[in-house]
C-alpha cells in the first residue's frame, strides 16, 4: 500500500490535483461568472418572480341585468384573486377580449337574475375562462365557482329570511404544515437551487475533462504514475466544494435574509446530502465527457440529461400523477431523491432516521453511475 490511494503520497497527489482542478477552474472567468449568476440572480428571479397561485387574474364583465344582486355578485370578485378591468359592451366581444389575452376570465350575468333569484327559480351565470395557462385557468374557475357558489347559498337563506345558512353547517378546519402562508418563494427558490446543483454537478466535471481533451493534456496524465481514479476522482472534489459553496451563497446570501426560508433541519446533514448528491451526479458529466469532443457539445449534453431529471423529479409533476412507465423512470433519477432529502431537511426539520432510504437510493446510484463513467473513461484512454 506504499503508493495506494489511501497512503501519504497518494493524499499527497490527491490534495495536489485538486487544487488543481480549483485553480482551472477559477481562471474561466466565463464560467465563474455563470456561476455566480446562477448561485444568486437566477434563485432570487426564480423565487420572487415566479408563482404558482392566482393573483390579479383580469376579469371582465357582462351584465345583462344590471339589479344591485347582479352588482353584489360583481363586487365579489375583487384582489387578491381577481382583478375587474370593466364592463364589455357586447356579448360578442368576450371572445375578442379572451383571444387578445386582454383577460383571463369574463363573468356573464344574463337577464332577469334578481329576479329569477327572488323567485327561488335556479339561474345561472357563465364564467369563460382562458386556460392558455391551464395551472392558472384552472384556479380561476375554481375560485370564480367557490365565489358564486357561496353567493347563491346566501341569496336563499336571505330570500327564505333566515339571515345566515339554514341548518347543520359541516366546516372544514384545514391545518398547512412547513408553509403556513403558502408562500411560493420558498418551494421555487429551494427548487431552482437544486436545478442549479444538478445543472453544475453535471457540467463541471464534463467540462473540466473535455478542457483537458482540447489542451492536449489529458495524454500528459495517463503517462503520469496516477490511476483513472486518481485522475478523475479529484475533479469531482474540486467541483463538489465548488457547488457546496455556491449553495452556501444561495442559502445564506438569498433564500435566508431575502426571503426567510426557514431552514428548520441540520444544515450540516443538507451539505452532507448535497455533496452526496453532487458526487452522484457527476458520474454523468463524467459519461458525458467521454462522449463531448469540445465545450459545446458538452453543453448540449448537459440540457439533454438535465431535462429529463427535472422533469422526473417530482418538482413540478408528482409521481402519482405519472404514467406507470414514467413513474418507474423518475425513482431511477437521482434528483427526485435529493428533492424529498432538501424539502425535508430545509422546511419539515426532517433527520437521517427519515430521509434514509433517500440518501441510501442515493448512494447506490451514485457508485453505479460513477463506476460506469470511470470504466468508459478508462476504456477510452487507457
Amino acid at each position: 500500500m506504499k503508493n495506494g490511494f489511501f497512503s501519504l503520497a497518494g493524499l499527497r497527489r490527491l490534495r495536489v490535483m485538486t487544487w488543481k482542478e480549483l485553480l482551472q477552474l477559477f481562471r474561466d472567468t466565463a464560467l465563474m461568472v455563470f456561476f455566480l449568476y446562477s448561485f444568486t440572480g437566477d434563485i432570487y428571479i426564480a423565487a420572487s418572480g415566479v408563482s404558482m397561485q392566482l393573483k390579479n387574474a383580469a376579469i371582465a364583465t357582462l351584465d345583462g341585468d344590471r339589479s344591485d344582486a347582479s352588482r353584489e355578485l360583481l363586487s365579489r370578485f375583487q384582489p387578491p384573486y381577481f382583478r375587474p378591468i370593466g364592463e364589455l359592451a357586447a356579448a360578442r366581444d368576450s371572445i375578442t377580449l379572451l383571444d387578445d389575452a386582454g383577460a383571463m376570465a369574463v363573468l356573464d350575468i344574463p337577464p332577469r337574475f334578481q329576479e329569477r333569484l327572488q323567485r327561488g327559480e335556479q339561474v345561472s351565470v357563465q364564467l369563460q375562462v382562458d386556460t392558455t395557462n391551464s395551472v392558472l385557468g384552472f384556479l380561476a374557475s375554481s375560485y370564480g365557482a367557490q365565489i358564486v357558489g357561496k353567493y347563491g347559498l346566501e341569496a336563499a337563506a336571505r330570500r327564505e329570511g333566515l339571515g345566515g345558512m339554514a341548518g347543520p353547517v359541516l366546516q372544514a378546519d384545514t391545518r398547512i404544515w412547513y408553509n403556513p402562508n403558502q408562500n411560493d418563494a420558498w418551494f421555487m427558490g429551494i427548487s431552482e437551487l437544486l436545478t442549479v446543483v444538478t445543472l453544475f454537478a453535471i457540467l463541471l466535471p464534463a467540462a473540466a475533462m473535455v478542457r483537458e481533451k482540447e489542451r492536449g493534456t489529458i495524454e500528459q496524465l495517463m503517462v503520469t504514475p496516477l490511476s483513472a481514479f486518481q485522475i478523475l476522482f479529484p475533479k469531482v472534489i474540486a467541483m463538489t466544494l465548488v457547488i457546496l459553496g455556491g449553495s452556501a451563497i444561495a442559502l445564506f446570501g438569498i433564500l435566508g435574509p431575502v426571503f426567510h426560508v426557514p431552514m428548520r433541519g441540520s444544515l450540516l446533514t443538507f451539505f452532507l446530502i448535497t455533496a452526496l448528491y453532487v458526487f452522484t451526479t457527476a458520474g454523468l458529466g463524467l459519461l458525458a465527457a467521454t462522449v463531448a469532443r469540445n465545450l459545446a457539445q458538452v453543453g448540449m449534453l448537459t440540457v439533454v440529461i438535465l431535462m429529463p431529471m427535472l422533469l422526473l423529479s417530482g418538482a413540478w409533476t408528482p409521481p402519482e400523477a405519472m404514467p406507470d412507465w414514467m413513474r418507474i423512470l423518475a425513482y431511477i433519477s437521482p434528483l427526485h431523491y435529493f428533492l424529498d432529502a432538501a424539502y425535508g431537511i430545509l422546511l419539515k426539520g426532517a433527520g437521517m432516521d427519515l430521509l434514509w432510504d433517500s440518501v441510501l437510493a442515493m448512494a447506490t446510484l451514485g457508485v453505479c453511475v460513477f463506476a460506469l463513467g470511470m470504466g468508459r473513461f478508462g476504456r477510452q484512454f487507457g
